[in-house]
């Protein structure tokens, strides 16, 4: 197999789970006919292969509803073959540039001077070495190198025999300046191929073929922009949709953009639902939306989850109704990281209000100790990543400290609580901020933080099964800053009268093992052990060794199923291992962002979430995004044994890659490492500083005034000290040692 994609115009990316609705028999829908919503495949799967390409028909059919509709742009050669084709120049679906490079035209199209190729200019045999290709440059290339002939309207209904049939027909007075008709083609057409819909944005097209065809054949008046003209009545589709008793003389249903009916405000969030359906419906026309893709941008109401967004135009089905009780606390377990930190600044009151809401099974708080000891929950020891620190008057304080990490700091334990709490605003998350993907930017400085105790505070009356406490950088905090975290962490969870109640678990999260094994020491607690690495399987040293000291394990998701070049390659040993050694597996981190998840879980958290629980079997996920992961695992299609629909089957890691031609394959990665005991063992955590030893605040003020005094002598003698010994104080001074002699 071959493929690629482009823009989805109709509902087309998320139809494997949309297309549970269709295919169960609701008790009523709120459609014109009372009918499932029809789901067409723009251009076929065309979120994954090139828009009208075999493979996309093709894969739209395996993959979604078996009543899914084909969708097919037409276009006319020269020689008046009718093609399916995206867009009206071929420059960027296809590679024809390539076999003529000397075809670019310009040609008036609907008034307005377009410049490309166009299929007018080609006859059906000079159009046979063309391929079509991907022409959404955020979305992968690697299956371009394929050839993808070029499909004729016949092609489709021959090769594929779908369900149902669309077709869409615009630029009808384009091809009359060629000689070429366009509504005698589709009358032509009509007569050897089913056709279910023809859609067109041009009024005069559709009275053209009005009551020439046959009686199941629907026409569709696509409505295009409000403010775009309609070329035959020289009307704005804005005023026509005023006058919907008019449609109805030419058409039985309208086919608008989304936001007719959901319209979004400037910076795209939701506003109230239009009148639009209720309109059509009152004027006996059927109503279609489109303009939906799982990795376009849409409002920031739905979470940048495509499945939400489906379900705020559709009233029905399996993902819809679901019962609000979050009781169940069965597999997976829904377990928030940072709280629902997708929606609200991460470890905020707000934040942590709905990972609850959205009904987390357990959430969590990342410990950090403040430099009065005080312990915290923030995201990381780095003030810089999650607050305003950058922009506040402790941003002078910014040092890099290697046993943390390499790059520009200001820490938690640089400032006290009162200094956070009064000078500080959280920060929202933006993790994929390359691709302009903002998370709730009205939010993005909401909410309050919070101490560990405040945290547990708020968890003692909620409906949780329990939550769960990261503890990192101890041994740095106990050696550098005489704070014991493990003792900190005790000591809160007993004054919250957390050691003495059986309601809630309290579970214990650390990639070191000698804070767990601490834990382990002094309480009952259960405690999950963090894989920070990228491992295909654990060797028994290492199974043995973690079963000394945890409850359960945590796993990055490539552990599960390794990437390359955002495909799923294989899947690993790693989580029937672990389980087999009596331990549950959580993966982490899942998001809904569209750029998180690679391509074989179409852009779709829903399917990347089907794939870890149903396909790789992990006992529960942790999540940015806790409401994704409930609905998930309230759906209805869970619990439907032999009749789960084919499209509800987890993604296959590496289908996709192997189907990419060769010259197109990505480079093979390195192996995996294995984990192993020795990865596993650390030494016992050191005690705390004794308060003879320097602290490191002390120690950086002193680096402060070295520095302070370096600048003086440079400023008095600067011929005397040459870069090179600049440079060599700067290195010992970033190491801490040898400072008097250096200036000496």
């Amino acid at each position: 197999m071959r493929g690629s994609h482009v823009c989805s115009v109709v509902s087309s990316l998320v139809l494997l789970w949309l297309g549970v609705a269709a295919a169960q028999k609701a008790s009523s829908w709120k459609t014109l006919s009372g009918n499932a919503p029809a789901i067409i495949a723009k251009g076929g799967f065309s979120g994954i292969f090139p828009d009208s390409s075999e493979f996309a028909y093709q894969f739209a059919l395996i993959a979604s509803s078996p009543d899914t509709i084909l969708y097919c742009d037409v276009r006319l050669t020269k020689d008046g073959l009718g093609i399916c084709l995206p867009d009206i120049k071929m420059d960027n679906c296809t590679n024809i540039p390539d076999f003529y490079q000397q075809g670019r035209k310009s040609y008036l199209v609907n008034g307005v001077s377009m410049a490309g190729w166009f299929s007018v200019d080609y006859n059906g045999t000079e159009l046979g070495q063309v391929s079509l290709k991907q022409s959404i440059f955020s979305r992968s290339p690697r299956f371009d190198p394929s050839f993808f002939p070029i499909l004729a309207v016949e092609d489709i209904a021959s090769k594929f025999k779908p369900p149902g049939m669309w077709l869409n027909v615009q630029h009808d007075s384009f091809y009359s300046q060629f000689n070429l008709s366009m509504s005698n083609y589709i009358l032509s057409v009509s007569k050897r191929v089913i056709v279910d819909y023809i859609s067109s944005p041009e009024v005069s097209f559709l009275t053209k073929v009005s009551g020439r065809l046959s009686n199941n054949t629907k026409l569709v008046f696509r409505f295009l922009d409000e403010s775009t003209i309609e070329p035959s009545t020289k009307q704005t589709y804005g005023s026509m949709l005023k006058n919907l008793t008019f449609v109805k003389t030419f058409a039985s249903g309208i086919l608008v953009p989304k936001k007719y009916i959901w319209p979004v405000s400037p910076d795209n969030y939701l506003e109230p639902h239009t009148s639009v359906v209720d309109d059509a419906h009152k004027a006996g026309l059927e109503i279609y939306a489109a303009d939906f893709a799982n990795d376009f941008m849409f409002s920031y109401n739905h979470s940048y989850d495509p499945l939400a967004e489906y379900l705020s135009f559709i009233d029905n089905g399996c993902f819809t109704n679901l019962k609000k009780s979050k009781t169940d606390h069965g597999k997976p377990l829904i377990i928030s990281h940072n709280g629902a930190s997708g929606d609200y600044p991460a470890c905020t009151d707000l934040a942590y209000q709905k990972a609850v809401d959205d009904g987390a099974d357990v959430i969590d708080c990342p410990v950090q100790l403040t430099k009065d000891g005080i312990p915290i929950c923030m995201s990381s020891i780095n003030l810089m990543d999650d607050t305003t620190v950058a922009k506040s008057q402790f941003a002078s304080q910014t040092a890099v400290i290697k046993d943390i990490e390499s790059v520009l700091g200001v820490f938690t334990f640089n400032l006290t609580w009162d200094d956070i709490v009064k000078n500080l605003r959280p920060k929202i998350s933006t993790p994929f901020s390359s691709f302009k993907l903002e998370r709730n930017p009205r939010y993005r400085n909401a909410g309050n933080f919070m101490r560990l105790s405040d945290f547990l505070d708020f968890t003692k009356d909620k409906d949780l099964s329990g939550i769960m406490i990261s503890v990192e950088h101890a041994a740095f905090v106990a050696e550098e800053l005489g704070f014991d975290m493990v003792d900190s962490v005790i000591k809160t969870l007993d004054a919250a009268g957390y050691s003495n109640q059986t309601t809630q678990k309290v579970m214990i999260q650390s990639s070191n093992s000698s804070v767990l094994v601490k834990f382990k020491q002094q309480t009952k607690y259960d405690l999950v052990y963090m894989i920070n690495e990228e491992v295909k399987d654990a060797a028994p040293s290492s199974l043995a060794a973690i079963k000394k000291f945890a409850d359960a394990v945590s796993v990055e998701g490539n552990s599960i199923f390794p990437e390359n070049r955002h495909f799923t390659t294989y899947q690993t040993n790693l989580v029937e291992s672990l389980q087999n050694a009596g331990l549950p597996v959580y993966v982490y981190t899942l998001m809904n962002e569209f750029a998180s998840q690679p391509y074989d879980f179409f852009s779709d958290a829903t399917a990347q979430i089907n794939a870890y629980v149903q396909g790789a079997g992990v006992n529960g996920v942790i999540t940015d995004f806790p409401a994704t992961a409930r609905r998930y695992k309230l759906n209805t299609c869970m619990h439907m044994g032999n009749n789960t629909p084919s499209f509800m089957a987890p993604a296959r890691p590496g289908d996709l890659l192997q189907i990419i031609s060769k010259p197109a394959q990505p480079p093979a990665m390195s192996p995996m490492p294995l984990l192993t005991g020795s990865d596993v063992a650390e030494p016992p955590l050191p005690p705390a500083r004794t308060a003879q030893a320097p602290s490191l605040a002390s120690r950086m003020q002193a680096h402060v005034a070295i520095l302070v005094t370096l600048a003086m002598l440079l400023a008095c003698h600067p011929l005397k000290y040459e870069l090179t010994v600049l440079v060599q104080i700067c290195l010992k001074l970033r190491e801490g040692k040898g400072m008097e002699k250096s200036l000496k």
